[in-house]
């Protein structure tokens, strides 16, 4: 067993602090990584707080992994070691059912989350990256190029990967608009990609002060919900509209800004219940859904495609010992756009 240092959340109310603890030996089909760096998550805090109502303690998060292969099983291909290597969301999955078939394996029922799932090799639940080490088959590994920054690169494995997705699967691109409802670590991605896409990109925010970052990211306009006049002008008038909040609101004003046959997709992950009237869907057949991040497929389609353009999240590096600060600010929205832990300082 391979001894690995962490940072871990031993109930839902109290500090994350360090943990040692286990990882297995690399098996013939599994790569070990050194983890350089690793994004934090709205959906870490959502755990770790046990928000969702199944978290085991203690908890290691961490699903934003980018680090170095120094060890690869005999049957591997994919990696060699000194190679960049990068985990996201998911670490295992039954690999014979219809999702996982069709190369969505975030929908199979036997995924294996990176951290706070089943873990067959310990017998108790896996880790994440908030941790100097991971043991992950190579076919949930990912390739990262050279040419990306790492620590800016690690948050694409969630944070990109979720915004990216949706806007694949609905076509989002030239001669549509587009909008995107909050400025955080998801938001600000859907933004550069609604843009590298080639849509008109419409910001909602709550803050004013976020107009002129929205701009220098790619919006090609920013509006205030409260503002009424422009909410006014921009009613039916949208193809696809991304919902990034992780807060209870209400969805009905922004299903009324979309045309015929538009699509509100949701995510942003809260755990409260959201306000919605069915009036909004039924008079103009709008469509209300959800997307979960993407499969591994796509996920290296989506790095690949970040490396050709220089696509990278606007980060803020923290150290280990700040994580408990980072949640806080967090809450508040103080943060552009991601922190990123170096794991350097964990060692």
């Amino acid at each position: 067993m391979l001894a690995t240092n962490g940072y871990a959340a031993y109930s839902a109310t109290g500090p994350l602090k360090p943990v040692s603890f286990a990882r297995r030996e690399p098996g013939p089909s599994d790569v070990q990584i050194d983890i350089l760096y690793c994004g934090v998550c709205h959906s870490d805090l959502h755990v770790v707080r046990n928000e969702l109502g199944r978290t085991t303690y203690p908890c290691v998060p961490g699903h934003e992994i980018v680090g170095r292969v120094v060890k690869v099983g005999h049957d591997v291909r994919k990696f060699k070691e000194g190679e960049l290597g990068a985990v996201g969301c998911m670490v295992d999955s039954c690999r014979n059912c219809p999702p996982c078939k069709k190369e969505l394996e975030q929908f199979c029922d036997g995924v294996i989350l990176t951290y706070n799932s089943n873990d067959e090799h310990t017998g108790g639940v896996t880790y994440g990256g908030y941790s100097t080490s991971i043991v992950v088959n190579e076919h949930f590994v990912l390739r990262l190029s050279e040419k990306l920054d790492p620590a800016a690169a690690a948050p694409l494995l969630c944070a990109g990967i979720t915004t990216y997705s949706p806007l694949r699967h609905w076509q989002v691109g030239e001669g549509k608009k587009f909008g995107v409802v909050g400025l955080g670590g998801l938001g600000h991605m859907a933004v550069k990609f609604g843009h590298v896409f080639g849509a008109h990109v419409v910001l909602f925010t709550t803050s004013p002060g976020k107009t002129a970052d929205a701009k220098r990211l790619g919006a090609d306009e920013v509006v205030l919900p409260r503002d009424e006049d422009a909410i006014k002008r921009h009613q039916g008038t949208f193809d696809f509209i991304l919902d990034t909040v992780s807060a209870s609101h209400d969805l009905g004003g922004y299903l009324e800004l979309l045309k015929h046959d538009g699509v509100l997709t949701l995510v942003g992950l809260s755990s409260e219940p959201q306000p919605m009237s069915a009036f909004p869907l039924i008079r103009r057949r709008r469509r209300i859904a959800g997307s979960l991040i993407g499969g591994i497929a796509e996920t290296q389609e989506m790095l690949d495609f970040c490396a050709e353009r220089g696509i990278t999240c606007d980060v803020e590096m923290i150290a280990m010992d700040r994580i408990n600060d980072a949640y806080e600010r967090m809450l508040r929205s103080d943060v552009k756009y991601r922190f990123v832990i170096d794991i350097a300082t964990l060692r």
